[in-house]
């Protein structure tokens, strides 16, 4: 018997494909190849129509995304002007006409103290809510994830929960009724013989005071995503590893805490690339209290030059260069991610 190809019919002949080629088929009624389209892959108007339904559905989110986000970056070349909104009523006629100065507001920032004070003051909170915010958000994750009883891991998110709805201007009126100088701690040393406490008017204690309001308010919230990670790690790794001897403590180290190292990694990108923001409304409620030179971060510098002082251009530049600086911390952060192993924002 012949082992050699027999075509079907006098006009096919079976011609061999080459690796990475569309595969070519012949037309059964006049015989011309014809190229069939690759599995898996289907061309753009084909998963337009395939996705036309969700792509209607964020089309409205796109555009407000366009619109109150992207929009206005293009307002920042008044960073390169000296801006008078009193040219005209209509914004864009007033950017036009402003003159053009170059560099001129950025080397009025450099040559600033006030500015490298915001700065500083900036990074410290920054440090201080990433050594703090992260370790009690994990802890408490792990401490809700080991309660059995359904009902009594409810009620423990709920009161975690909570503080996260409260408005700054609340949150800041609990810490006030505790450590002013006349809350219940000031109070409760007087009693027994001691000078009042007022923690809030003091600079010295300001970021640990900044950062255990942040913790107290949002904590619980934080959690959340700590959870949902937990959730999917199968149970077959504990029993193994309890199986193996492993008491809980171990467990935690060599099955719950690689489990969450992604989610760590993406989040501290995440945080890192948010590094020069540190809560405007918060820190603003309580700059008068401990004066600018203990209270004054990036954000409140921005508004206390721009909307106070009406001195646009100058705080345009300095937004201008924390948007910047932010930009390159999250890549930064993301290289480190990816060295790690980790996938970060984005794939390689």
């Amino acid at each position: 018997m012949s082992n050699s190809t027999v075509p079907r019919s006098g006009t096919e002949a079976s011609t061999p494909v080459k690796s990475g080629e569309t595969p070519v088929a012949s037309d059964d009624a006049t015989g011309t190849p014809r190229r069939t389209p690759r599995q898996g892959k289907l061309g753009l108007r084909l998963r337009f129509r395939r996705d036309r339904v969700l792509l209607l559905m964020t089309l409205p989110a796109v555009l407000l995304v366009l619109l109150f986000n992207y929009v206005p970056i293009l307002g920042n070349v008044v960073a390169f002007q000296e801006y008078d909104p009193y040219i005209s009523d209509n914004g864009a006629v007033s950017i036009l006409h402003s003159p053009w100065v170059g560099l001129e507001n950025f080397q009025r920032i450099f040559d600033d103290s006030a500015f490298w004070q915001a700065v500083q003051n900036t990074l410290v909170l920054f440090f201080l809510q990433l050594v703090v915010f992260f370790p009690v958000t994990i802890l408490l994750a792990l401490l809700i994830n080991s309660v059995v009883r359904p009902r009594v891991r409810a009620v423990a998110q709920a009161v975690l929960y909570l503080p996260h709805f409260f408005s700054w201007v609340l949150v800041i009126a609990v810490f006030q009724q505790m450590f002013g100088g006349a809350g219940m701690l000031s109070q409760l040393l007087r009693q027994h013989g001691y000078d009042g406490l007022d923690i809030m008017t003091d600079p010295n204690t300001f970021p640990f005071l900044i950062t255990s309001q942040t913790v107290w308010k949002d904590a619980g919230w934080g959690i959340i995503v700590f959870l949902a990670a937990l959730a999917s790690v199968p149970q077959d790794l504990y029993e193994a590893a309890a199986m193996d001897g492993a008491d809980r403590w171990r467990r935690i180290w060599h099955v719950t805490l690689p489990a969450l190292r992604p989610v760590i990694a993406l989040l501290l990108v995440l945080r890192v690339g948010d590094a020069l923001t540190v809560g405007f409304e918060q820190i603003l409620l309580q700059r008068d209290a401990v004066g600018p030179g203990a209270a004054e971060v990036l954000d409140t510098f921005v508004w206390w030059n721009g909307v106070r002082n009406q001195d646009f251009s100058y705080a345009a530049a300095a937004g201008l260069i924390k948007g910047v600086v932010s930009l390159g911390l999250v890549l930064v952060a993301n290289k480190v991610a990816h060295l790690m192993g980790e996938q970060g924002v984005y794939k390689k």
